[in-house]
């Protein structure tokens, strides 16, 4: 039914965790229990208790976190064969973290009893109401993850139902049906997730995707429109393999789309992924539906005339309710319309027909005839503006720079260094740095020498750097094109650079985007 509440668990810390690349530390995990207890979010699957050192010692320091919103959950798998619960190492891990609710998996699929776990089909159910039972008497809230159901049922539906009502039978609260290994299909999720509440007519169902097929979304949707009433993801879709469902896409979806009911302050959505990635130390595709920086973004100069008569002529949904914003890009294909659109922005009373446009496009054409390229550097862009119409006074001034490379490296050295002079408000610093390279001694220095004055640049991160060669056929003497992201763990820019010199090139974006950081802060 339409309207009805759906709960959602975040599983960022626990499947999360286990994508290629990630390792959170205690403080990130801490963080981004903070962040989405801070969102909304009904559940957070913090980690598995019994697995490692560095997950008890987060659950410890947890326990001091005064959440909001969320409730923290500890993940664990029902107890070994031939073991009470009592006795099984595991499931007291999960009993001394002190939570309510726990997340128990158990095998739902014949091949994994007894292909995996070498038991018998009984001794599998025996195990999972033995485990939910015991936990119930402790007074523990258990969702039932039915790990492989679907692959399980397809397998053997009579085994996999059956696992299913051992696990009601101990008392279940949840029953999650879990599509491990990410092979279903939406039509398949929905009409297994309809069986299943046909035969559990009172049970709270829910859905635990992966996106190995890239239906991670789509199966989770079609779960809820089956009746589940609880959705497992992680907030930017991060997990094992190919990922888990992804809910910055599954929320707005449930709530804007589909008009159900969910917990979470849909408006902080963008800020809130980004905030994630930023202390995951990954990216966020900029295609991404609703949070990714092309989400709202225009080119077509027939795109953009479009959306600024009317908005919903190029756009499904206002970004603002994601907490996005709409973008206008200049290129090639874009026309007068967009370079006001994207000029207003900065300059609130430029109109069609000021003399200011025609000068800001001028030294558009200038800049862009040089290598220059505005779509992805929105940051450079706004500079580019206010320094052409004089609106913008710098906060440094870069005196000299000189980059050192050495080759064979020393013994435990770095093999370049960096030496840099800034002058700000009459005051010069200058400053020597050893780096990875001549770039990255450079940054370093420049944030050094700056960080004097501006102790704000700090919080800056380098999370992108990527170069293009402009002119193939000039080979090392081409010129070159440096694009970079940068982002203070509440936003991010890009910013360019362009030069026969790819050191310089790189100074040029390193210092618009120390320039845009610091104009943000005033």
């Amino acid at each position: 039914m339409v309207g009805r509440r759906i709960e959602i668990l975040d599983s960022t810390l626990r499947d999360g965790a286990q994508s290629e690349g990630i390792s959170f530390s205690v403080s990130d995990k801490l963080n981004i229990v903070k962040a989405l207890d801070c969102f909304g979010i009904d559940y957070i699957e913090a980690g598995n208790p019994g697995s490692n050192p560095k997950d008890m010692d987060f659950f410890q320091q947890a326990a001091r976190l005064k959440l909001k919103h969320a409730k923290l959950c500890a993940f664990g798998s029902t107890c070994r064969t031939g073991i009470h619960p009592e006795d099984d190492k595991n499931i007291r891990a999960l009993i001394n973290t002190g939570l309510d609710t726990l997340v128990i998996f158990g095998k739902a699929w014949d091949l994994h009893v007894e292909k995996v776990l070498n038991i018998s089909k009984a001794e599998n159910l025996k195990i999972v109401e033995q485990t939910i039972s015991y936990l119930k008497l402790l007074g523990k809230y258990i969702i039932f993850d039915a790990e492989h159901f679907f692959d399980g049922y397809k397998s053997d539906a009579d085994y996999a139902l059956e696992v299913l009502r051992y696990a009601v039978k101990g008392g279940a609260d949840v029953l999650t049906l879990c599509d491990t290994n990410g092979g279903s299909l939406p039509d398949e999720v929905e009409r297994i997730t309809e069986a299943v509440l046909s035969l559990f007519p009172h049970c709270s169902i829910a859905i635990h995707c992966h996106n190995d097929t890239g239906c991670a979304v789509a199966n989770s949707l079609a779960a809820v429109n089956a009746g589940a009433g609880m959705v497992h993801g992680t907030f930017t879709g991060i997990g094992e393999r190919c990922g888990n469902a992804d809910l910055s896409v599954i929320l707005p979806n449930l709530k804007l789309k589909m008009g159900y009911t969910c917990n979470g302050d849909i408006s902080q959505l963008y800020s809130v992924a980004r905030r994630i990635a930023y202390i995951s130390n990954t990216q966020i595709d900029n295609n991404r539906p609703y949070v990714g920086k092309s989400a709202f973004a225009h080119k077509g100069g027939m795109h953009t005339d479009g959306v600024l008569k009317v908005h919903s002529s190029f756009e499904h949904v206002d970004p603002e309710s994601v907490g996005n914003k709409r973008k206008f890009l200049m290129s090639e294909v874009a026309g007068r319309s967009t370079l006001i659109a994207k000029a207003s922005a900065i300059v609130p009373d430029i109109k069609k027909d000021s003399k200011e446009v025609s000068i800001i496009l001028e030294k558009l054409k200038e800049m862009e005839h040089y290598g220059y390229q505005f779509e992805a550097a929105d940051a450079s862009f706004e500079l580019l503006v206010k320094r052409t119409l004089g609106l913008y006074k710098p906060h440094f001034n870069l005196v000299l720079y000189k980059t050192m490379s050495e080759f064979p490296v020393p013994a435990g050295g770095m093999p370049a260094s960096a030496t840099i002079k800034v002058e700000v408000d009459g005051k010069e610093e200058i400053t020597a740095v050893m780096g990875n390279g001549p770039v990255n001694a450079l940054d370093l220095a420049l944030r050094k020498s700056l960080t004097v004055f501006f102790p704000a640049i700090k919080e800056m991160q380098l999370m992108d750097y990527k170069v293009r060669v402009l002119e193939e056929n000039s080979t090392t003497a081409a010129k070159v094109r440096v694009l970079i992201e940068t982002s203070d763990g509440k936003k991010s820019w890009s910013t360019i650079g362009v030069s026969n010199d790819i050191i310089e090139a790189s100074l040029i974006a390193l210092a618009d985007s120390i320039e845009y950081k610091l104009s943000m802060n005033e």
